[in-house]
């Protein structure tokens, strides 16, 4: 009985919340890793674009309730989401044709652009925080249970309980959905082979009369989509706050080097290696070990590794060491 009281405990604090998490970073770096791998160099707005998107989704889900739609059981966001990403794709086929188009025509240096898209940074995050100001927003409707603690206790006898909130699950069904449909464009459609081409050697591709021009298009597109669904799914797991998605701009960029910089797949599992190791570290085993260690060895301290407070180290300290031992990451870069 200890023993799954447990096993339980770790699947609420560590391993729901990881996968969620995970997924969450795992949009993201998937966004790194395209913009990366087609137009070379590393958007350091990444966070602010996934701000900018749950903004609108914001929005839209509060008109939708003002006018008493909504979706039942499942968050009213889900109803914003498609119009959110086509403000998202707007906005960021605007910014590619008023900033990024001039240096990338000039032929301009990876690092130049990458110092363009700190600017933007700034830029967008001003937008938001002029629009729905610096606070918490929440989606009022976003947080739903489908399994509570005490219900789970009840039903199993157990001491622990396991809490699953239905945010935790649509953002893994979701997420992996997208990323499925992401990979199988990539490698099966035309379009997404004359992507990859365009990534392998820009040279090549445009004398195989592929249309540069397109392909950065879709590019933006796709990463819009991706900014707009792990902004969204990340707010609704846990709440709006501009400055957060600022934050996450290094969890996110650790995730698309461990994987492999310009490597999706890879983009992907790192985004789990990061969440899973942020909260195995950051975690207080006592309870843990209470259950399953004799009374008389029982700890008196956490055992926590690290505060929670300083959760974003870990990132550091994982990209720090495969820059240093693997730099190619998990995965061999720029093979999108």
């Amino acid at each position: 009985m200890d023993f799954l009281n447990a096993l339980i405990l770790l699947l609420n604090y560590i391993f729901v919340p990881a996968l969620a998490y995970g997924s969450q970073l795992a949009l993201g770096a998937i966004f790194v890793t395209l913009i990366y791998g087609i137009l070379r160099f590393a958007n350091f707005a990444t966070g602010d674009m996934m701000s900018f998107g749950t903004m609108v989704a914001i929005l839209f889900t509060w008109y939708f309730q003002s006018l008493g739609i909504s979706l039942g059981v499942l968050p009213t966001a889900l109803l914003a989401i498609p119009l959110a990403i086509v403000f998202m794709i707007i906005y960021m086929l605007t910014i590619d044709k008023f900033v990024f188009s001039y240096y990338r025509v000039k032929k301009s240096p990876p690092v130049q652009l990458a110092m363009v898209s700190i600017g933007v940074m700034f830029i967008t995050q001003a937008i938001v925080r002029i629009i729905i100001g610096p606070f918490d927003r929440r989606f009022f409707d976003g947080e739903k249970f489908i399994m509570k603690a005490n219900q789970f206790k009840e039903i199993t006898g157990l001491n622990e309980g396991l809490a699953i909130k239905s945010t935790q699950v649509l953002t893994i069904i979701i997420t992996m959905i997208a990323v499925s449909i992401l990979f199988w464009f990539l490698n099966k459609t035309k379009t997404g082979k004359s992507m990859r081409a365009y990534s392998d050697n820009e040279d090549l591709a445009l004398l195989s009369g592929i249309d540069p021009k397109r392909v950065v298009m879709i590019t933006w597109i796709i990463a819009g989509i991706l900014a707009t669904i792990g902004g969204v799914l990340y707010g609704l797991d846990k709440s709006f706050k501009p400055f957060t998605y600022f934050n996450n701009m290094l969890p996110i960029f650790a995730a698309a080097i461990v994987g492999g910089i310009g490597n999706p797949f890879g983009a992907f599992l790192g985004g789990y290696v990061i969440a899973f190791s942020e909260i195995l570290i950051t975690y207080a085993y006592k309870k843990f070990f209470m259950y399953i260690l004799p009374e008389s060895m029982e700890p008196n301290t956490l055992i926590q590794l690290l505060s929670t407070d300083y959760k974003f180290a870990v990132s550091f300290t994982i990209l720090v060491i495969v820059l240093l031992f693997r730099p190619s990451g998990i995965f061999k870069g720029k093979v999108l």
